[in-house]
Order: C-alpha cells, then sequence, then structure tokens
C-alpha cells in the first residue's frame, strides 16, 4: 500500500515483484535462450507488464532471498540497482541491453540482514510502529469498514463503539503494525455474523460491557510494566524487528560468595552490558550506600524474563545498574518508569538506537516516565507530539541521574574504615596466630 501511494503521487504506474525465497539468479536475470522453456527474469517480464519506461518498481521482502548452486540473485541485483549500471541492464534472454535508469526502484525488509554490497545501493528509511490514536483512526477508517463489506455486514447490523475499539487494541494486541488488530476486529465480524444467522440479535453493537464474551478473556495487561513498586525489578525498553518491547529486569540477592548469575537466554553484548552495571556498582558503593563487604557475602542472579526469546545488545545497561543497586540497598525502583541507555565504567550514559520504537512501547505498556541518553534528546524531533504530550520524557547524562529519578529514595553514603571493618577476633579452635579477614 506504501509503494502503491507512492507510484500514485509521482504519477507512475506499480509493478511489484516478491522476492521472498527466491534462489535463482536467473529469475532476476533470465534464461538463456537455449534452454528449453527460457523465458525473461521477472525485472523485464514486469517491465513488460507496465508498458511504461519510468514505473515505480516495488521489490518486496528483499532480506528473505537466498542462495544455492544456481548463482545469488542479491549479486544479481547490484546491476539493478546501481544508478551507475542499470542504463545497460542485460538480460541473458534478449542479448541486448535494457534502460533501467528511469525506474524508481523501491524495496522492503523486516531486518537489515541484507548484503553490505548491495545495501550500500540503497538509501534506508525506517518505518516506525503507529500510535494508538492512529491505529483506532486506521481501524475506523479501513478495516471496520473492509471487514463490513467482507461479511456482507450493514452499518446499521454491527458496529463498535469508540472504548471497545481502544480496549481491542489495548488488551487484545501488541504490535508495531495493524495485523493482528484487522484478526481481532475480523472475529468480531464473525461473531456477530453468527448470532444474526441463528436469530439470536438483528443487530449487534460491540461494546467495553460485551467486549469479552466475543474475544474471551484480555491476552495483555495495559497499564503500569509492573503493578507496585519493588526492590530489584526494573522496566527497561527493547527494539525489536517488529517494532518496541519493555523488558522486565529483575535481580535477587541471596546468601554466597560474591557470585554474579544470569539468566534469560542472554546474548554475548548484554552480558558483558550486566558486567560493566556490576563493576560500575562495586567501584562506588560506598556513595551508594552499599557495604563493600557485601559483594563477598552475597550472590546476585540478574533474570530477563520471557527465557525462550533471544536477547541482546547494550541499551538495558542502565536498567542493570538501577535493579542492582535497588537490591543490594533494599530501595525499591518506581513501578512507572522505564528506561533505556548503554553505560560506561566512569558511568556515563551512551546513545541507544530504536529510540521511536521504545517510547511507543512505554506508551502502549502504559508507562509515565522514560529515561532516555542526553545524546539521544535530537531525535526527539522525529517523536510525534502526541506521544510526547503523554509521557514524561527526561534525558540523563550520568548513572547517578538515572538513580535519582528510577528509586523511590536515593541511598545514603556509607563511611568506610577498612582498617577497623577488616579486623576479627580469632575463631575458637584455630591457631591464636590465625585469623579470619573479610575481602
Amino acid at each position: 500500500s506504501l509503494g502503491k501511494s507512492i507510484a500514485n503521487a509521482t504519477g507512475r504506474e506499480f509493478v511489484r515483484m516478491s522476492l521472498g525465497g527466491v534462489r535463482d539468479e536467473a529469475e532476476i536475470r533470465g534464461h538463456r535462450r537455449t534452454y528449453i522453456g527460457s523465458m525473461p527474469g521477472k525485472v523485464i517480464q514486469s517491465m513488460k507488464k507496465a508498458k511504461k519506461v519510468n514505473p515505480l518498481f516495488l521489490l518486496d521482502e528483499i532480506d528473505k532471498m537466498g542462495s544455492d548452486f544456481r548463482g545469488d540473485p542479491a549479486s544479481a541485483l547490484l546491476e539493478v540497482l546501481d544508478p551507475e549500471q542499470n542504463h545497460g541492464f542485460n538480460d541473458h534472454y534478449l542479448e541486448v541491453d535494457y534502460d533501467l535508469s528511469s525506474v524508481m526502484f523501491v524495496t522492503t525488509a523486516n531486518t537489515l540482514n541484507i548484503p553490505p554490497a548491495l545495501m550500500d545501493r540503497m538509501e534506508i528509511i525506517r518505518l516506525a510502529g503507529y500510535t494508538e490514536d492512529e491505529k483506532i483512526e486506521i481501524a475506523k477508517r479501513h478495516l471496520i469498514p473492509g471487514q463490513r463489506e467482507g461479511h456482507a455486514l450493514d452499518k446499521a447490523e454491527w458496529t463498535i463503539d469508540d472504548a471497545a475499539l481502544q480496549e481491542v487494541i489495548r488488551r487484545y494486541t501488541r504490535e508495531a503494525g495493524v495485523r493482528s488488530l484487522e484478526r481481532e476486529i475480523a472475529k468480531l465480524a464473525r461473531k456477530a455474523v453468527k448470532k444474526i444467522m441463528s436469530n439470536e440479535a438483528k443487530a449487534v453493537n460491540v461494546t467495553i460491557g460485551n467486549l469479552q464474551e466475543f474475544l474471551g478473556v484480555p491476552k495483555f495487561r495495559y497499564g503500569e510494566a509492573e503493578l507496585e513498586d519493588q526492590v530489584g525489578v526494573v522496566t527497561g525498553l527493547a527494539w525489536t524487528e517488529v517494532g518496541g518491547e519493555i523488558l522486565t529486569i529483575e535481580g535477587v540477592l541471596m546468601p554466597g560468595k560474591g557470585k554474579m548469575t544470569v539468566t534469560g537466554n542472554l546474548r554475548d553484548v548484554m552480558k558483558e552490558s550486566i558486567q560493566a552495571a556490576n563493576a560500575y556498582v562495586r567501584s562506588r558503593s560506598l556513595e551508594l550506600g552499599i557495604s563493600p563487604d557485601l559483594f563477598d557475602k552475597k550472590d546476585i542472579h540478574v533474570h530477563v524474563p520471557e527465557g525462550a526469546t533471544p536477547k541482546d545488545g547494550p541499551s538495558a545497561g542502565v536498567a542493570m545498574v538501577t535493579a542492582i543497586v535497588s537490591i543490594l540497598t533494599g530501595i525499591a525502583a518506581k513501578k512507572d518508569v522505564a528506561m533505556t541507555g548503554e553505560i560506561t565504567l566512569r558511568g556515563r550514559v551512551l546513545p541507544i538506537g530504536g529510540l521511536k520504537e521504545k517510547l511507543l512501547a512505554a506508551l502502549r505498556a502504559g508507562v509515565a516516565t522514560v529515561l532516555i541518553p542526553e545524546e539521544n534528546q535530537k531525535d526527539l524531533v522525529d517523536i510525534s507530539d502526541e506521544v510526547k504530550k503523554k509521557l514524561k520524557i527526561i534525558p540523563v547524562a550520568r548513572v547517578d541521574d538515572v538513580l535519582r529519578v528510577a528509586l523511590v529514595r536515593m541511598p545514603d553514603p556509607l563511611r568506610w574504615d577498612e582498617q577497623k571493618q577488616a579486623a576479627v577476633p580469632p575463631v575458637k579452635g584455630e591457631d591464636a596466630g590465625q585469623s579470619v579477614r573479610a575481602h
């Protein structure tokens, strides 16, 4: 639909070519005429279909291409997409050069899992997810009328009020786009048809009161990411291929020998981020109100729930520090604060990517305050006023700024006399010369 809109706006013919699962180079360049059943490649076929030399050419799912013994179609596309070469594109079937320089190429992909040489020939435009208000308007203007037409329902026979539609978006879907929303609306339409055809009702009006009757119990929780302020439970923000997500980080303290355990299907970069967070907290333990010998007497376990989902990246660093400080001091973290940012061993908060998606995830989760790196403040110009109005966005430069907002109260600094704290009377039954020291 976006490709068609660009074609309409520029007055060009629209041609779509799906690259999902394409493994044969001949799909792009065509077959030589010596082979039985040979034909031109899809590029030339699509140009013939367009009947114009300057159509808008949509190459769909370019990241889903494969390669095997028949060649690499990604390499064949290098000539197609390079403006310095495509004026002389050579199709094996035609065996003459064809000029593609007037064609506007638009490609789509879910991930940037694309060969670097091919990506170098493209300008990347990231499309963020929809806000709640945008989803409501899309549903009213397109999804609901489409389902009415598809199920042969009259406007008087089936209606959804605004409150019910908002509830569907909040509690029955959690996505960047509107595919799940369309499926839920289609389910409502099917159940309305069943009621009307079985003479249970002449018209069906979907409201908050009867929504569970049609869609069952809510699938997602809407509101605060956590229901109450808790020690060691912090809300982070993550970027995924389908939009932003909230990331709950949990930590517990238990008797032990200073061991640090991390679980939750974490990859190397995130594990290193936790190690950096732990090192930072240990280096500033007195200022943070933590007794240094606590690190040798207690074990720390950090867990990121949804263990089946792999997680990576350094942007949860500030959330890790907050969780570790919270469990070591016993000070609860605020339930309505989410945060994102990489940390250094000096306590600086470094910039991150995917800010828009993360802020939308925070808005979907009902978070009130979001802490972002100060260097990402420039990216706020791309965020809609609706999101900025509903969220309190606080830029932070150092970890101290994070703790001041994220914790219920700041920890009180400790005074530590190493000589007095280290001296312990001898243990009975041992030689008088031996003594036990706390490290």
